[in-house]
């Protein structure tokens, strides 16, 4: 998964016509490890549908709070630099949780052309 650490990266990141997701973690959260061993697989699942980055919310607070992230880990997703759906929450995320977010992710951004 791609890491990105600034403001810079992130909108460059977030910027283009596909479906890009924003994971938001940290090293000491230990619901953001919980996901950890299945992430790469779910990359691959969507790979070519859906773009991945990593960001640690300890490296990024502004851009957290600009985003309203307070639970962790939170996936928001972007298209042509506009969010298109978030999960965000306190609680741990299960991979069928996180699948049916970016399912749910594609069925609006293929709804929402113009976003």
């Amino acid at each position: 998964m791609r890491k990105i650490s600034n403001d810079e990266l992130f909108q460059s990141f977030i910027a283009g016509d596909g479906l890009s997701v924003a994971v938001f973690k940290t090293t000491w959260c230990k619901d953001c490890h919980y996901i950890e061993p299945f992430m790469p697989d779910l990359e691959a699942a969507y790979a070519g549908r859906i773009e991945f980055a990593e960001l640690d919310r300890d490296e990024v607070p502004d851009l957290c709070e600009q985003l309203g992230i307070l639970g962790i880990p939170s996936f928001i997703a972007f298209r042509n630099g506009k969010e298109v759906v978030r999960f965000v929450s306190k609680l741990r995320k299960t991979r069928e949780e996180i699948e049916q977010f970016l399912d749910r992710a594609l069925q609006v951004a293929e709804a929402l052309p113009g976003v």
